[in-house]
């Protein structure tokens, strides 16, 4: 049987792979500037990581995050019916997104102590989630996210947010192609009871919402905000708004929020049903979508006060985002602008017959280690075969390597555009090719 791909995964090659590449190169460009280092954490990590911070109710925790067990510790599992037997350090799982593990990391390495200076990190990295697999939603995903640990001012989620716009401006997105939504979920000061107004909402309504929904009004009645029902969402429209119940003190942050975005000339919608999808988020929460690339939303985030004590540290407000890589390859395609990456100025030498390969094999040497992308035929083609090669490859020019030629010290070049060919002294190969 020929081996095969886990459904729901992808194989990351040529141009895709080098957008990947570059679109980090733009993050760390973009974030450096604004002081983030980047940060890498385990894909692995203790099941409790998770479940205390994104939260037990979340469809993420309930139904798609991938548990993983060690050969003796699954047939244990399988014995017991449970794994209730088994230490916190034996349950673990993979990573489902990446703050969390950040917050972990913050919290086990003392990274913010009271009264230090704020940690400010970001990371690109493989994400796992048991989802259905569908056009922009993987089981293996690729996110670069940013994490601001420590810093409570409006200021820092107004300049998380703008980061992520100039990010996408970066990328190749215009200002029209996105639409970011912004929302205030409130805090544990005015939350809990905006919580049982839409639970309340919810079972006056019970006998038209769907069961899960009936089901998430007594463990996350936000949820049904987001739920893909669409009589659901008909009924979920006449439901309390969070901006409507905010205490003083969050109707005042989300103030500043909007007016940071407003002085910064970012546009933005004002979505009151806004809920995100982890439990971990405070205040400030926001979406960036690009209407009709059909992949959902790009990337979001938002403020996550409470994380860094559920994790076991202090409490320590915090903001942050994640953006998803795979959706915003995708988008920039269905708005025909296709993330291209260039190899770069390619050079391939190319040889009359075998007695130039160790001569070849010299130059191709000299040249990368001056910096250059070359390539050269290793499977013996004729010289006719090897320009096809050349052609394929994309390369700007080929070095000709002839026994003529090379006698007088000379190296035949050829423009791949123009076709035109030219003598260069061998001795000076650098220095003419850098003329280029």
């Amino acid at each position: 049987m020929q081996a095969q791909k886990a459904e729901g995964t992808k194989d990351l090659m040529g141009n895709e792979m080098r957008a990947w590449m570059r679109m980090q190169e733009i993050a760390g460009t973009i974030f450096s500037r604004a002081g983030f280092e980047r940060i890498e954490t385990p894909a692995l990590e203790q099941l409790d990581v998770f479940v205390h911070g994104i939260g037990q109710s979340t469809d993420v925790v309930r139904k798609e995050m991938f548990r993983v067990f060690s050969g003796a510790n699954f047939e244990r599992v399988l014995e017991m019916g449970s794994d209730t037997a088994l230490k916190a350090k034996q349950r673990l799982a993979l990573r489902p997104e990446g703050t969390a593990g950040v917050v972990r990391s913050i919290v086990e390495n003392h990274l913010v102590p009271q009264g230090a200076a704020p940690f400010k990190g970001y990371y690109a990295e493989a994400m796992f989630r048991g989802e259905r697999p569908q056009k922009g939603r993987l089981r293996q995903f690729h996110q670069i996210g940013l994490e601001w640990i420590g810093a409570s001012d409006a200021a820092a989620d107004a300049e998380c947010i703008m980061m992520l716009i100039d990010f996408y401006q970066a990328v190749g997105f215009g200002a029209s192609d996105m639409r970011l939504l912004i929302n205030s979920m409130g805090d544990p000061a005015c939350r809990p009871a905006y919580r049982e107004l839409v639970r309340s909402f919810i079972l006056e309504h019970k006998d038209e919402m769907c069961d899960e929904c009936l089901e998430r009004a007594e463990i996350n009645p936000l949820r049904a905000f987001d739920c893909k029902n669409e009589h659901c969402q008909l009924v979920m429209k006449d439901a309390p708004l969070a901006p409507e119940h905010l205490c003083a003190d969050c109707d005042e942050h989300y103030a500043q929020v909007k007016a940071y975005l407003d002085r910064a000339g970012i546009s933005y919608v004002e979505d009151p049903t806004l809920v995100r999808g982890l439990d971990y988020y405070t205040r400030t929460v926001f979406e960036v979508e690009v209407p009709g690339a059909g992949v959902g939303s790009i990337g979001g985030g938002g403020r996550y006060d409470g994380l860094v004590e559920l994790e076991g540290g202090k409490h320590t407000p915090s903001v942050g985002f994640a953006l998803g890589f795979e959706r915003v390859y995708l988008a920039l395609e269905a708005l025909g602008k296709p993330f291209m990456v260039d190899k770069g100025t390619g050079i391939f030498v190319a040889t009359t017959g075998p007695d130039m390969r160790l001569e070849a094999f010299s130059i191709c040497r000299k040249l990368r280690q001056a910096g250059w992308y070359v390539e050269a035929d290793y499977q013996q083609r004729s010289l006719k075969s090897q320009f096809k090669l050349a052609d394929k490859l994309g390369v700007s020019h080929i070095l000709v390597l002839g026994a003529n030629e090379l006698a007088e010290g000379c190296i035949k070049l050829r423009d791949m555009q123009t076709h035109e060919e030219t003598l260069i002294k061998r001795d000076s190969l650098l220095e003419e090719l850098a003329a280029l």
